[in-house]
């Protein structure tokens, strides 16, 4: 018989639950450790941030859907991972022992990096659902009040998408109440031009996205980064394309959002030959950890590295579809290994996204996400809007029967007309 526990339950550990007891043998367990007794869909969070969805609109509790499945579930913490004994200690003090562990945490959320950033600061945040509320109350009170609003991603950030959601769908939100006028809105951003998306650009979503920009009056600092988030003031130092200091910009605002740069969670960060010096996960082509064989991961956590050099340090994405095959793989790889046979099975590289932009909404494709490509495809228009509307409520119906189908292959690439990709 073997254990099998996944720590995480977001995007990545809650498919990876399903789809490894499926594939286990009828004697073995699963057991999922997560800070948190409820799931929430993070794609929505920009939609929460704005009052357009509560919190419960895009939130379950987690433990009745396990139960269902037969996978044990423990609501608690994990405070460090001890790979040497095959254990995960609690921060209750409880230690579990496994025979493989999954670790699907997502990332920590680096706000310490610049000073005054996060909710705890100076800054709104929508990489939680807990700070998508929070932003939501703040937003309930700045239209009332209206002026200045500085949104964006700052150095080192990985996740540019939702960036650039926050800012169309605010700008949506002020136009459909009438007061976009009183709102001046600039863009600040690591990446080294418009579009990047720390992908090295995907298609023409430099001039689109531009044009997008330019079409809502919303104004753009690239190459930039902060160096201090005050309160009601934002302290930009704008650098050339060698990454030189170039400018430094004083933006004042009323209303900000900032993603922050990701790194590893605590309970794996500086393990030698697990994490890399940013903490996250270390894998081979199998989802395995190279020094800990019976550690895999999956999703956000997992390190990857940037897609080129950029003069403000920038990361590459980990989107859902990459994400859903890492799941497949590593549940695959698991199976073989207790069959006695070799992991066999890799993840596709592969950049899909759905980003909505208020009243419209942009698709990319970058087959592989790593340069060069075999697909290099962006478009915009209402049916993306409207796509991932749709999209929300098909992922959370899903993960409550405890689906293994690959949602975002069945239905994201089905939204785009395509069959299926292949590397």
């Amino acid at each position: 018989m073997a254990h099998i526990v996944i720590l995480g339950s977001g995007i990545g550990g809650m498919p990876m639950a399903y789809e490894m007891r499926e594939k286990l043998r009828s004697e073995d367990r699963v057991t999922v450790v997560s800070n948190t007794d409820s799931f929430h869909f993070v794609p929505s969070n920009p939609w929460v941030a704005v009052n357009w969805r509560t919190r419960e609109d895009i939130q379950f509790p987690i433990e009745p859907y396990f139960k269902k499945k037969d996978i044990a579930f423990i609501p608690t913490a994990a405070k460090r991972v001890h790979p040497e004994n095959n254990q995960l200690e609690l921060v209750d003090g409880r230690k579990i022992n496994y025979d493989f562990l999954i670790i699907a945490t997502g990332p920590k959320l680096a706000f310490e990096e610049v000073e005054g950033l996060g909710p705890d600061g100076h800054t709104q945040s929508v990489c939680h659902v807990d700070h998508a509320v929070k932003a939501g109350e703040a937003w309930s009170k700045f239209i009332k009040d209206p002026g200045s609003v500085v949104v964006g991603a700052v150095q080192g950030a990985s996740c540019y998408g939702p960036a650039y959601e926050f800012a169309f769908i605010m700008d949506t939100d002020l136009r459909r109440r009438k007061i976009r006028d009183r709102v001046p809105m600039t863009f600040v951003t690591a990446e080294p031009y418009i579009g990047h998306l720390g992908l090295g650009g995907v298609g023409d979503s430099k001039g689109l996205l531009e044009s997008s920009m330019r079409d809502r009056n919303i104004k753009w600092i690239t190459n930039a980064k902060i160096v201090r988030m005050e309160a009601g003031k934002a302290i930009v130092a704008e650098h050339d394309d060698m990454g030189n200091f170039k400018k430094e910009h004083e933006l004042p605002f009323k209303y900000s959002m900032m993603l922050p740069a990701f790194k590893g969670v605590d309970a794996v960060f500086g393990i030698e030959g697990l994490t890399n010096p940013r903490g996250f996960i270390l894998i081979d082509a199998y989802q395995r950890n190279p020094k800990f064989n019976n550690i895999y991961a999956v999703g956000v956590c997992v390190a990857i590295p940037p897609v080129e050099v950029t003069p403000v340090p920038t990361g590459a994405p980990k989107t859902g579809y990459m994400i859903e095959t890492m799941v497949t793989a590593a549940a695959h790889n698991i199976r073989n290994v207790l069959d006695g046979k070799e992991p066999d099975e890799k993840a596709t590289w592969n950049a899909i996204c759905l980003a909505d932009m208020g009243d419209t909404g942009a698709a990319f494709v970058a087959l592989p996400q790593m340069p060069p490509r075999n697909v290099n495809w962006f478009k915009e228009g209402k049916w993306v809007h409207l796509a991932k509307i749709a999209f929300e409520k098909y992922f959370i119906r899903k993960m409550k029967k405890g689906t293994t189908e690959p949602l975002y292959e069945k239905y994201v690439l089905g939204a785009l007309g395509i069959k299926k990709l292949k590397d």
